[in-house]
């Protein structure tokens, strides 16, 4: 069972960390930095309309609720939000992961993360582990379950 998402402390963090539009992982990075307890969260989000399949997104998770300083931005029904995580991780790892893949990949943006290979293809891609395909799979199910064409009022 998905958290809840709770949309004043999303608005809220949004405006603190002065998160920007197409920015999601930065953004749930800078949020994660900003937030007591908070675990980075990568994997998917689904909603009703365009694109109508799973976009790879990140949001923070607290120990009650889904924190998405990327909500601003969705323009979306926050109840029509639908999470899929694949890789989570505390502050003290997303630090030390950053810090490394600047070292190692100083050309490359660090984020997002997707662990060890190998990797999984999901969509089109091959990105992130089995953790990755398990979750854009669901996302993917759910996409198709809320997307279905109403033929009753054609």
């Amino acid at each position: 069972m998905n958290k809840p998402l709770d949309e004043a402390l999303s608005v809220e963090i949004s405006q603190r960390i002065k998160s920007k539009a197409k920015k999601t992982f930065d953004n749930a990075y800078k949020a994660a930095l900003a937030t007591d307890q908070a675990q980075y969260v990568q994997g998917f989000l689904v909603f009703p309309g365009k694109p109508y399949q799973p976009i790879e997104h990140a949001w923070i998770e607290l120990a009650e609720s889904i924190v998405d300083p990327n909500l601003p931005f969705l323009k979306k029904d926050s109840q029509q939000l639908y999470y899929f995580p694949a890789a989570s991780f505390n502050v003290t790892q997303l630090k030390e992961i950053i810090e490394e893949s600047k070292e190692d990949y100083p050309e490359d943006d660090p984020l997002p993360i997707y662990g060890d290979a190998p990797y999984e293809y999901y969509g089109d891609v091959m990105l992130g582990g089995k953790n990755y395909l398990d979750a854009y799979q669901a996302a993917e199910a759910k996409s198709k379950e809320i997307n279905q064409p109403n033929f009753e009022n054609n």
